[in-house]
């Protein structure tokens, strides 16, 4: 029986503690600008960290993930469809109606945010956490992620246009994106057969990878953005309206994403998916591209309204996630189920043990089997044990 989505109560979620780290970088950037041959040389570091993290984004995109996942072609296109269509239809009457009241390069970086892929790890973790279908979350947000190489820049050349602060880009600067992150990406995607195992055992270790690159071009970004006067272009009723504009779209995507479930019949799972797949957007695949594809002076007018429409988008998201997974009642044959699915991860038998061994290159001597094949099925009861754990506190 499908559940549809039910209004969530209210209860305010704690920041993202990534958010007091940009704040602070932007605080250090408007106190202590780099200037001259040092801003040169920052330049030059963001560059480097820009193409190694989109080198690291290749390397972890598993397409053993995508393959599986491909099978529900419908959901994926409609969350696609949010991504690059709903959301550029949005940016584009936003920015139009918005640039009679706030800066030129305020109005364009709303439109960018729009065009950018939605999130990886944050659509997935959301939707795990509101108990909704985690394989169709990695394929539909890596397919995001993956097409927005190629899509991002292609809308940008065609639906942003050259101001007179020499905000946007010409063809020239979009053919700069593929030298700086596609190459990148591809090496790192090409190379995932021999540093892909160590990719995965290791992405604690190189998450700070990523925010650091992020955190150092936004530092290198707003250094020249204050040396242009960026704080004596923005004030506080134009960063009020900006986060009134982002909660506009923000509200539309997800409303419109919403009905479409309902219209398409999609259920309770792929319902999940398609709220919090389609309606983010990438900070750490829009910083790096807004750095490629726009003027150094203005980068950081740019990614402005994104900084603040991704703290906004987590806000509402973890609100929603969070009560979506507290709500959805336990179901008797769910828990069977995962207890088997528990059960299967371990061989069974000795015969199954003997093979799973000597796949690993491992000999079991005959009189220890029996023992193994004892320990592996209290290791199952352990497993199927702790995801009914698990279920419960999600609960």
């Amino acid at each position: 029986m499908r559940r549809p989505l039910s209004l969530p109560r209210w209860s305010l979620p704690a920041p993202d503690p990534f958010l007091l780290w940009l704040i602070g970088v932007v605080a250090a950037a408007s106190l202590l600008p780099v200037r001259g041959e040092v801003a040169a040389w920052f330049e030059l570091a963001a560059k480097l960290a820009i193409a190694l993290l989109f080198f690291l984004h290749g390397a972890k995109l598993s397409r053993a993930a995508i393959v599986a996942g491909l099978g529900n072609w419908r959901l994926h296109l409609l969350v696609l469809g949010s991504t690059y269509v709903l959301f550029p239809a949005l940016g584009l009457a936003t920015a139009a109606l918005a640039r009679g009241w706030i800066d030129p390069l305020l109005a364009a970086g709303l439109l960018f945010l729009t065009l950018l892929p939605s999130t990886v790890q944050s659509s997935i973790a959301f939707t795990a956490l509101a108990r909704g279908n985690v394989a169709g979350a990695v394929c539909s947000a890596s397919l995001s992620n993956l097409l927005g190489i190629f899509l991002t820049p292609l809308l940008v050349g065609l639906l942003m246009r050259a101001g007179g602060d020499g905000a946007m880009a010409s063809w020239s600067s979009v053919r700069t994106i593929a030298i700086q992150l596609l190459l990148p990406f591809l090496a790192g995607h090409l190379l995932r057969p021999v540093i892909g195992g160590f990719i995965d055992r290791n992405k604690a270790i190189l998450q700070p990878v990523d925010r650091s690159s992020i955190l150092l071009v936004v530092y290198t970004a707003f250094s020249a953005a204050v040396i242009s006067g960026i704080w004596t272009r923005v004030g506080v009723a134009e960063l009020g309206l900006l986060l009134a504009l982002s909660a506009v779209i923000l509200g539309i995507v997800m409303g419109v994403n919403a009905l479409v479930a309902r219209a398409a019949g999609l259920p309770r799972e792929d319902a999940i998916v398609l709220l919090f797949c389609g309606s983010k957007k990438s900070l750490v695949s829009g910083v790096p591209m807004a750095a490629a594809l726009f003027a150094p002076a203005t980068v950081g007018m740019v990614v402005l309204p994104l900084m603040i429409f991704h703290q906004l988008q987590l806000f509402l998201c973890a609100w929603l996630a969070g009560r979506f997974g507290r709500e959805l009642p336990a179901h008797p044959v769910d828990a069977a189920a995962r207890h088997d699915a528990a059960m299967r991860r371990v061989p069974q038998g000795e015969a199954e043990a003997a093979a799973a061994a000597g796949a690993l290159g491992i000999v079991i001597p005959a009189p220890c089997l029996p023992g193994v094949v004892a320990n592996l099925a209290l290791l199952g009861r352990h497993a199927a044990a702790l995801d009914g754990g698990a279920d419960g506190a999600a609960r």
